[in-house]
């Protein structure tokens, strides 16, 4: 069990050693979430949930009705759906879905993800590319990763544009959506940069 207190809100969760940081919450999804700021009017995705840290927190500030947590492991769909009832959130909807496949929700404001750590990007690829079709215009994407410059481009490719923080050594990444369709901006080459300490941010 994780007992926790965010921003004054009492939580507690039951994990799993199956389950991605079973012991205590993540860095880098604290790192996140110290840039995420939660609205009423906000329809919230916690995409890949794990346990359920991410979409408990968010429908504890705006309501289990606004929010809903997806994963492709019925481990974390379980564990998450344990987690709700631990938390008064009894209605808290928590799916089973590859990305998005098994869901027809759409018109999300924000949507959340610490992507799994890969060889290869296949994962985060869908997880932009789709969830950019998910989200409602002005909405916006929130990803944590170790890795910078992939994410980065893609996207930049996708969304146009995007913020970055780097901060506790992980890189927290934005992007809005302004328009329909996907940018299909080109990655420019790297370039040699000297970024200095963390918490700082950049605009592409």
């Amino acid at each position: 069990m994780i007992e926790t207190t965010i921003n004054g809100i009492k939580l507690e969760f039951k994990t799993d050693r199956m389950l991605f940081s079973p012991k205590r919450i993540d860095k880098g999804t604290l790192a996140m979430l110290s840039v995420v700021e939660f609205a009423e009017n906000d329809k919230v995705c916690d995409l890949g949930c794990g346990y359920g840290f991410v979409g408990v927190l968010a429908a504890k500030i705006i309501g289990a009705n606004n929010v809903i947590l997806l994963d492709n492991e019925q481990l974390a769909v379980d564990i998450s759906k344990e987690n709700a009832l631990l938390n008064d959130l009894s209605s808290l909807k928590v799916y089973k879905s590859d990305g998005f496949n098994n869901i027809e929700d759409h018109d999300f404001t924000k949507i959340i993800c610490h992507p799994p750590y890969h060889t290869d990007f296949s994962v985060p690829k869908t997880f932009i590319e789709k969830g950019f079709n998910r989200l409602t215009i002005n909405g916006k994407m929130y990803m944590v990763t170790k890795r910078k410059e992939w994410y980065k481009n893609k996207l930049i490719s996708i969304f146009g544009g995007v913020k970055i923080w780097e901060i506790d050594d992980y890189f927290v990444f934005m992007a809005l959506k302004k328009s329909e369709r996907y940018a299909n901006i080109k990655p420019r080459k790297k370039r040699r940069n000297n970024y200095g300490t963390s918490n700082k941010k950049y605009f592409t």
